[in-house]
Order: structure tokens, then sequence, then C-alpha cells
């Protein structure tokens, strides 16, 4: 026998795992998409308030005053979610594992004890469901299939 027909690799197997890790890279992605989705339908749902539009022709909103530096920490925010759709199809698995356990924890603070209405906690609180079930998903990928 030669080396080459000793080798013990399943090729069906094989495909088995790499179809497991395109399923969880989907439904990551799924949920990456529906948290930048409610963020960004949220922030468009504020323009049709009178009241809010009011206040951010004054200059400011929520007693904050309307910057440069704010619009770009606002970028930053947002940036965020689009970001992990890409970086949950291309990183490598044990980076993604881990980058979708430890980003979605990070990013949901900056939900937690916003100012808002109830449409906004409405929001708020579908994008902190949806970034504990990025969580979950990250924290039980299969560590074999992560190595």
């Amino acid at each position: 026998m030669t080396a080459s027909t000793t080798q013990t690799t399943d090729p069906v197997t094989g495909l088995d795992e790499r179809i497991a890790i395109l399923e969880k890279k989907a439904v990551l992605f799924a949920l990456w998409i529906f948290v930048l989705l409610n963020f960004i339908f949220r922030d468009l749902h504020e323009l049709g308030k009178a009241e809010f539009l009011e206040e951010v022709l004054t200059g400011t909103y929520n007693g904050i005053e309307i910057t440069e530096a704010l619009f770009l920490l606002g970028g930053v925010i947002v940036e965020v979610p689009i970001a992990m759709t890409l970086m949950t199809w291309t990183l490598p698995l044990r980076a993604n594992r881990w980058a979708n356990i430890i980003i979605p924890a990070l990013w949901g603070l900056t939900l937690i004890g916003a100012a808002g209405d109830l449409d906004d906690y409405f929001h708020f609180s579908l994008m902190l469901i949806a970034l504990a079930a990025i969580v979950w998903q990250a924290w039980n990928w299969d560590q074999t299939t992560s190595s």
C-alpha cells in the first residue's frame, strides 16, 4: 500500500464540517443584518417625529451638542454591525468565534441606558436579543470545527 491509499480522511465528513461552518456563518450573518436593520430603522423612524426635528434644528439632541465628533462616533458605532457582516464570512474560524462573542457584548453596552421612547426601547430590545443570540451561537460553536 502506498501512503496515499492509507489516508483516513473521509471526504463526506469534511464536507459535513464545511456545511456546518457555512450554516453557522449564515446564521451569524443574518443576525448581524437583523441588528443593523433595526439600528437603521430606529434612526430613520426618529426623523418622522416633529419634536426630534425641532430639537436637532437647535443643534442639540438630548441635551448634547451635535458636532462632527458626535457624527464620527455615530459612524463608528453603526460601522460595527456593518463590519461584522463581512467579518463573519471572512475571518478564520477561531477569530470569527471570538469576534462574535466579544464584539456583540461590547456593542450591546452602547444600547443599555440609551435615552428614548417606546419605539426606541422596542428596537433596542430586539437588538439586545439578537446580540445575545449572536454570542450564544458563537459560544456554542463546535470546538472541533473551530480549531
